[in-house]
């Protein structure tokens, strides 16, 4: 049986996105299962995590399996030891691989290798599983998603990017507000633009974010200064128009709602107002990540559904 991995948004077909998004419904009501019985999970970890860790640890326990969490720097990999070869002899121990950690071509590189479900937790490039999350969080707070629209305000970095994807996928239509110079690479944007355009929903860039929010359903910001990055004073100041702060959020439609993947820098892309205001999601959003990934788990390692 071929083995599948999820590095990316697309590499769940249309078909299979809206399975896992339905199970997570299911998982949320009924959150202990056996469908990762006897199963050990490797969680490869290059970056901190609070979320991320602490979903799929949970998640993992919850479906029947055991999380084993192994931090890069305790690991031979890129040091004395190849990715490829990493890859190689943790196949030969674990059911699924899920590393969290910088470069994209690296997790690329251990799934190429691997003889087992590699689910890419975040890189610099992608974050999948936070997508997904997104996706179903927006679903539960609206009945009518189809037609809808989610505007990313910010940095144009790997949130946007898998968002974008994800809606896309989820006849959600994504607006990226955002400066010029912060945009998402060419290629990728391009890639996002034919996904969107084969699913029928449209993603676009709008630098005005009072525009942008005009009729928005959801209102979708990230740190400005990613973790690894050292703090850009200037960065800051050309961002600082695309706060999600109350006026803002007033622009947007009256049922719009609030949503951030964590950790939030308050005051600074987001206030406390709004993080802590009626509208938010954010919290509801944090708790989701389990639900959603052990759906996705369910369907890559254990080969079938609640």
């Amino acid at each position: 049986m071929q083995v599948r991995h999820f590095l990316t948004v697309p590499d769940l077909n249309k078909t299979e996105f809206e399975e896992v998004l339905a199970q997570a419904t299911k998982w949320k009501g009924h959150p202990i299962g056996d469908v990762l019985a006897g199963k050990t999970v490797a969680l490869v970890f290059g970056k901190p995590s609070t979320r991320t860790r602490v979903s799929f640890s949970v998640g993992i326990y919850q479906l029947g399996g055991m999380p084993l969490y192994l931090s890069e720097q305790e690991l031979q990999m890129r040091t004395s030891e190849s990715i490829e070869d990493t890859a190689r002899v943790l196949s030969r121990y674990v059911d699924a691989i899920v590393i969290r950690t910088f470069a994209q071509k690296d997790v690329e590189d251990l799934a190429a290798a691997a003889s087992v479900p590699v689910i890419n937790a975040l890189t610099d490039d992608d974050h999948p599983c936070q997508a997904l999350t997104d996706i179903f969080t927006f679903r539960e707070r609206f009945d009518d998603p189809v037609g809808r629209k989610i505007v990313y305000l910010g940095d144009g970095n790997n949130v946007a990017a898998s968002l974008a994807e994800a809606g896309a996928m989820a006849g959600i239509d994504v607006c990226l507000s955002v400066p010029e110079g912060y945009d998402l690479g060419v290629a990728k944007m391009a890639s996002i633009e034919a996904l969107a355009a084969a699913q029928g929903t449209k993603v676009w860039v709008e630098r005005d974010p009072e525009v942008a929010v005009t009729d928005a359903s959801a209102l979708y910001t990230d740190v400005w200064i990613s973790m690894g990055q050292q703090h850009d004073a200037a960065k800051v100041r050309t961002l600082w128009s695309y706060q999600v702060n109350a006026a803002l959020l007033s622009k947007a439609r009256s049922d719009a709602i609030v949503l951030h993947c964590l950790p939030a820098h308050r005051g600074q892309e987001i206030t406390d107002a709004v993080i802590d205001g009626p509208q938010s999601a954010v919290f509801d959003q944090a708790e989701n990540r389990l639900h959603a990934q052990k759906a996705l788990m369910a369907f890559l390692i254990g080969g079938r559904s609640l």
